[in-house]
């Protein structure tokens, strides 16, 4: 199993490398498109030679605590210091590394990758591999993460009005896609952890690969990106911890909770 997981995680960094090089653009699609196929059933070939299913749910509420808070609040915080006090020592700077070794560079695999968790956490139950909270309640905290998630961005790239590398608007921080990736990422982290213990490790790859492609492509300085991804993580956890489970409370299991 381990063998196999290393073996994945190799195919996957192969993929993107080959992705990133120059050349035609057809051939960089067909890569990029290889590389999310592979990140989307890389879960059930887990799931299929891993752990065994199980047919119940849990609907256990996450405990808020304040330990959780670190993760986001040093993306965060490490956002806006690239973002504020080190310009030219990193902002700008990857920026003009990136333009002189790859310029022409591009792809629309972070378009689809940021939504990559959500047919894997709803797709996994037809596999009969059950996530934490039935289809009601974990839908509800995905709706309510979205909404805090979506707003909060937009305010902010409102409020901050800053310019995105390209030049192309002035809706760079933070970002959107980034935020979306973790948040996402996070509803299938906290819906299959307990069962799959390597989720969080596979669904926060792809996050992590959407925010390194969204550089890439030349849309968002780093600050950007670490800021969105510290807001959408903190966007969904904040629905699990208020989220106050009204339907399906006959089935609520003892499953442990562990914070990631």
């Amino acid at each position: 199993m381990k063998t196999f997981r290393a073996a994945g995680y190799i195919m996957s960094i192969a993929i993107a490398e080959k992705a990133m090089q120059p050349g035609d653009a057809c051939k960089q699609k067909r890569f990029a498109r290889s590389l999310l196929a592979w990140y989307l059933l890389t879960p059930l070939f887990h799931c299929c030679f891993g752990q065994g299913a199980d047919s119940s749910f849990s609907n256990q509420p996450l405990v808020y605590q304040s330990a959780n808070l670190i993760t986001p609040g040093l993306l965060m915080g490490s956002g806006v210091v690239t973002t504020v006090l080190f310009k030219d020592q990193i902002k700008y700077k990857i920026v003009r590394q990136r333009n002189e070794h790859f310029k022409s560079f591009h792809t629309t695999l972070d378009s689809y990758l940021e939504y990559a968790s959500l047919p894997i956490a709803y797709g996994l139950d037809v596999f009969g591999v059950k996530s934490k909270n039935d289809f009601l309640n974990r839908t509800a905290i995905l709706v309510k993460g979205e909404i805090l998630m979506y707003a909060s961005t937009n305010l902010l790239k409102l409020t901050t009005h800053e310019k995105r590398p390209d030049r192309t608007d002035y809706n760079s921080f933070p970002s959107g896609h980034a935020a979306q990736a973790f948040a996402t990422a996070t509803f299938l982290s906290e819906e299959y952890k307990n069962r799959l213990p390597w989720m969080p490790y596979a669904a926060y790859t792809m996050a992590g690969t959407t925010g390194l492609l969204r550089i890439a492509n030349n849309r968002h300085y780093i600050g950007d990106v670490l800021f969105g991804a510290g807001l959408g993580f903190l966007s969904m956890k904040v629905a699990y911890w208020t989220h106050r489970y009204k339907w399906g409370k006959d089935k609520k299991q003892n499953f442990s909770s562990r914070a990631y």
